[in-house]
């Protein structure tokens, strides 16, 4: 097991615990791609928080574990996370949570529209889609997430179970699920005030473009 990735994988965990977006109990897991392998390096622990770094295991984007433990009921959501890997080879970081206000939309059911404007600048104009019920697991829930992605949509919640956000590097990955568990907060807590408004599709473009510009001035800058 290569030490650097183990503590890449066991950072990116810390990382999305101190963020907020996830459940009271930690419950999740994280993995990053191995640079030039066929491989992920993936949380095998209970929970997010005070992940051990002995319960970090290396898979095969086949799903075959080559190194380490890895516990039935972490294995069962192996799939969804090398699936994304195997359909992205631009996807790094995989990310899964229980963040509760997102959950309560995957719960019930419903898309995350785009009535924040942090969901245009990253990604989701559309708004966060629904995958349909799969056994945990099951090739009907990989099949169920495909089937929800379109090109370019870095997140998708998963029916009746929880979110799942991958994406370039595991900073991207991280702000993502912030910004869904943000949103849907805001949704939930709208709702008492008539519900969300969306933000006119032209204008989502606009936030897209926005971002872009902050991005490549950044670059410009480092």
């Amino acid at each position: 097991m290569d030490k650097d990735l183990v503590d890449q994988v066991i950072d990116v965990a810390q990382r999305v615990v101190a963020s907020g977006a996830i459940s009271a109990n930690g419950h999740g897991n994280v993995s990053l791609r191995v640079p030039g392998a066929q491989e992920m390096y993936f949380t095998a622990g209970p929970s997010l928080r005070n992940h051990a770094s002995s319960a970090v295991v290396r898979i095969s984007l086949d799903g075959a574990l080559l190194e380490g433990d890895l516990p039935p009921i972490q294995g069962a959501v192996v799939a969804m996370h090398t699936a994304m890997y195997a359909d992205s080879p631009d996807v790094g970081c995989v990310l899964h949570t229980h963040s509760p206000y997102a959950t309560a939309y995957a719960v019930a059911h419903h898309p995350i529209g785009c009535w924040v404007e942090a969901l245009a600048m990253f990604g989701l104009p559309s708004g966060v889609p629904v995958a349909g019920y799969g056994p945990r697991g099951s090739d009907e829930a990989v099949a169920q997430i495909r089937a929800a992605i379109t090109p370019g949509v870095p997140a998708v919640l998963l029916s009746n179970h929880g979110v799942l956000v991958f994406h370039r590097t595991p900073e991207l990955a991280i702000v993502v699920g912030g910004i869904i568990e943000e949103a849907a907060q805001a949704g939930i807590n709208a709702a008492s005030l008539g519900g969300p408004v969306e933000i006119p599709k032209q204008l989502r473009a606009a936030a897209l473009q926005r971002a872009m510009a902050f991005e490549r001035q950044g670059t410009a800058h480092a």
